[in-house]
């Protein structure tokens, strides 16, 4: 039987697209897991943030323990780990 020469037939177009399809899959599927992966890493990073953030709570009667925990507030604003309305809270907090 002599080759044919030019476009595909059936089984030769049917072939290419369920190459076409499974690639497509494959590709969508790993481009959904690296969405997943990170969500899943912001999450993580919001909630070490948030814990980070939670100031101690301001014991009965130290002055030094207050200025030491000021200054420990005053290291997290300029670290970036708390941002001027959280550090602004947190101050509000602890001197009240």
């Amino acid at each position: 039987m002599p080759r044919r020469i030019g476009r595909p037939g059936l089984l030769g177009t049917m072939a290419r697209t369920a190459v076409i399809a499974g690639t497509a899959g494959a590709v969508n599927r790993s481009m959904e897991r690296a969405a997943s992966g990170r969500a899943q890493t912001q999450a993580d990073a919001q909630a070490y943030r948030q814990q980070q953030a939670a100031p101690a709570p301001a014991p009965s009667g130290g002055g030094d323990d207050m200025l030491a925990q000021l200054d420990r507030l005053g290291q997290l604003h300029a670290s970036g780990v708390l941002n001027d309305a959280e550090f602004a809270a947190a101050k509000a907090k602890l001197l009240a």
